[in-house]
């Protein structure tokens, strides 16, 4: 049996879900892309390919296995985009929660069967339907719960929004032991230049006390103001639209000390290793193309 673990974004990492491109599918057509980036490179003509994004993930499996992190991965289902295990469940302590997704996508959590039926049943909770929301937007810091939201009026107008208040209510029930804060994200269907699709796009906590943030991912000033104020701004690496867009929020950390980043990350690598980080680069620009990165790809299951 998995025992699972999760309580910190930065402990050791011993065992992760990571997602698979094989079998992919073909490029979708405009009107079914799930977030602006696909969109983006579908209209460009630039949407990547599966052989490319294939590589870049068995590349970061390979990365894992030399840190001796068990590595579980989704059967494959033909012609089905699988990359982004996070959206489908996430793990808070010792339980598993599945995540409301797009309708769309429940095949998704159908693939992971194998690993599920190695989890305590007790300890895999479903949400009641009313309930939105998917593992990007929900980040663990300590005895904080943080969890992006989007609780306008026009919720449904934005495919891009993923997280309702409803799932936030539901989650203090289920932790009560934890402060779960609730972060008002910037949502669009078009532009990723000003979208932060979840949390994890535009704010994520490092080991050392350090984070990543993007202040106008933020639809509040005072959410960004709690976070600046809780690390403190010297600890805060202000990611940039164009870098946000890029992803540069949406890294990984293997432990306290050692982060996992994308190549062409340069300044933001620059300022990891200056807060002194070891900083394993990885090639993931392909995959970044759908609008995720490594967090969104991984999903921890054990970190001690």
């Amino acid at each position: 049996m998995i025992r699972l673990n999760v309580v910190n974004e930065s402990d050791r990492l011993k065992a992760v879900l990571l997602g698979t491109a094989k079998s992919n599918g073909s490029i979708p057509n405009p009107e079914d892309c799930y977030d602006p980036s696909s969109l983006q490179h579908v209209l460009a003509g630039t949407y990547p390919l599966e052989s490319e994004m294939v590589q870049e993930m068995n590349t970061l499996q390979a990365l894992f296995k030399s840190y001796d992190v068990e590595v579980y991965r989704p059967d494959i289902i033909p012609d089905y985009n699988q990359i982004f295990s996070r959206d489908i469940a996430f793990v808070i302590e010792d339980q598993l929660i599945k995540s409301n997704i797009l309708p769309e996508r429940e095949k998704e959590f159908l693939a992971i069967s194998n690993l599920l039926d190695q989890i305590d049943p007790n300890k895999i909770i479903e949400l009641p339907e009313e309930c939105h929301i998917e593992g990007g937007d929900v980040i663990l810091y300590g005895h904080y719960i943080f969890i992006g939201v989007f609780t306008g009026e026009n919720y449904l107008n934005y495919i891009t929004a993923r997280t309702n208040q409803q799932a936030v209510d539901a989650i203090k029930q289920l932790f009560p032991n934890k402060t779960v804060k609730a972060l008002e994200l910037k949502k669009s269907n078009t532009n990723p230049l000003e979208n932060a699709l979840h949390l994890d796009c535009c704010f994520q906590p490092l080991g050392r006390g350090k984070a990543l943030i993007h202040k106008e991912g933020f639809l509040k000033a005072s959410d960004y103001k709690f976070l600046e104020q809780l690390f403190g701004k010297e600890n805060l690496f202000q990611a940039t639209k164009t870098e946000m867009a890029a992803m540069n929020c949406n890294v990984f950390s293997i432990s306290e000390d050692v982060v996992i980043s994308e190549r062409h990350f340069t300044r933001l690598n620059r300022w990891l290793r200056a807060q002194k980080f070891h900083v394993e680069e990885v090639p993931y620009s392909e995959i970044s193309k759908q609008g995720g990165l490594l967090r969104c790809s991984t999903m921890p299951l054990i970190r001690a």
